[in-house]
C-alpha cells in the first residue's frame, strides 16, 4: 500500500509513519518546506498551493496537519490560524483529490471531540449532535471540507481524536513536571470528563481504519472509561508517589488562558468509542491507571 501522510512531525504523525513503515508500507509525507529527503512532497496549505500530480497513484491519505490548539491563549490571531490550518487545508487536500482520475479509496482525516462542545455528564456518540463553542465550529467545518473527496466516490473517516498519552510529548508532558513536585491537582470543580486515549491505541484505530474498507464517517477515538478530571489527576499522583493536594480554581484558568481555559480545561465532555467498540476493536490500554503506570515505565528505559 502507497500512503501519503501529512503532520508527520506531530505526535501521532510521527509515530504513525514508523509504524506503517514497519508494516511493508510506502509512506511519502506531506512537508511545508522544501523536501530534503525521498518519499517527500512539498505542499502549501495556507498559500492553496498542492500539485494534484504530487498524489496520484496513492492508496490511502492520512491527513493529520493543523496548528496546535493549546500552544497559547487565543487571539483572535490565534483563532484564524488554528481554523484556517484545518479548514482551509483540508479544503485544499480533499479538492485535489477530487480531481484525480483514479483517486485513493481511504482519505483517513483528522478531526477532534471538541466537535461535541462541553456537555456536562451526557454521553457522546459518533450520532450526537455537534455542539457549540470555537472549537465546535472549527470541527464542524474541518469535517464538512472533506466533502469534496466523499463527493468523488473516497471513503472519508473522520477520526475525532480524544486526549491523547504518550510517553514522550502531548498532554501528558505537559502535566509531569507539576505532578513530580507535588504541585498537581484539581482544576476547577474537578468533575469535568476528560476522554483520553494512549497513543498506542490511537495508531492500532488508524491502522484498523485504514484496513476496515466499510469503516466511513465520524470515528470516536477515545478510550472506553473517561474519568473526571480529578480521578485523573488522582491516578497520576498515585503512579507517580506524589500528593495531588493543590487545586487551581476555574478563575485562575479564566484570567490566565481566557476562552482557551473554558474550552480545553474546564470543559466536560465524556465521550464514547462506540463505533470501535462495536466492530469488534479490543484496546490495548482501556483503564487509565494501567495506561499511566504502562506509560511512565517507558520513560525509564
Amino acid at each position: 500500500m502507497r500512503v501519503v501522510v501529512s503532520g508527520s512531525n506531530g505526535l501521532i504523525g510521527g509515530a504513525l509513519v514508523g509504524r506503517l513503515e514497519q508494516r511493508g508500507q510506502a509512506v511519502t509525507r506531506l512537508v511545508r518546506r522544501s523536501p530534503g529527503r525521498d518519499r517527500e512532497v512539498q505542499w502549501d496549505p495556507r498559500a492553496g498551493r498542492l500539485d494534484a500530480a504530487a498524489v496520484e497513484g496513492f492508496d490511502a491519505v492520512i491527513h493529520l496537519a493543523g496548528e496546535s490548539v493549546a500552544a497559547g491563549r487565543w487571539s483572535a490571531q490565534r483563532k484564524a490560524e488554528i481554523r484556517d490550518s484545518r479548514v482551509n487545508g483540508t479544503r485544499l487536500l480533499a479538492s485535489r483529490l477530487a480531481t484525480l482520475a483514479e483517486p485513493p479509496k481511504v482519505l483517513l482525516a483528522a478531526s477532534a471531540i471538541g466537535i461535541y462542545g462541553s456537555r456536562g455528564d451526557a454521553e457522546q456518540t459518533e450520532s450526537s449532535p455537534p455542539g457549540s463553542g470555537f472549537l465546535a465550529e472549527v470541527c464542524r467545518s474541518w469535517e464538512a471540507a472533506c466533502e469534496p473527496a466523499a463527493e468523488k466516490g473516497v471513503r472519508v473517516v473522520n477520526l475525532r481524536f480524544g486526549l491523547v498519552l504518550a510517553s514522550r510529548g502531548g498532554a501528558l508532558a505537559r502535566m509531569l513536571p507539576a505532578f513530580k513536585l507535588g504541585l498537581g491537582g484539581r482544576v476547577g470543580d474537578g468533575e469535568q470528563w476528560m476522554s483520553w486515549i494512549t497513543l498506542e491505541d490511537v495508531l492500532r484505530i488508524v491502522e484498523w481504519a485504514l484496513d476496515d474498507g466499510e469503516l466511513r464517517g465520524a470515528v470516536n477515538v477515545v478510550s472506553p472509561q473517561p474519568v473526571r478530571q480529578v480521578e485523573f489527576a488522582e491516578a497520576l499522583g498515585r503512579v507517580l508517589h506524589r500528593p495531588t493536594l493543590l487545586p487551581l480554581p476555574a478563575f485562575v484558568l479564566r484570567a490566565l488562558f481566557g476562552e482557551m481555559a473554558e474550552e480545553l480545561l474546564l470543559a466536560s465532555t465524556r465521550v464514547s468509542p462506540r463505533l470501535v467498540t462495536t466492530r469488534g476493536y479490543r484496546f490495548a490500554e482501556p483503564e487509565l491507571e494501567g495506561a499511566l503506570r504502562s506509560l511512565l515505565s517507558q520513560l525509564s528505559h
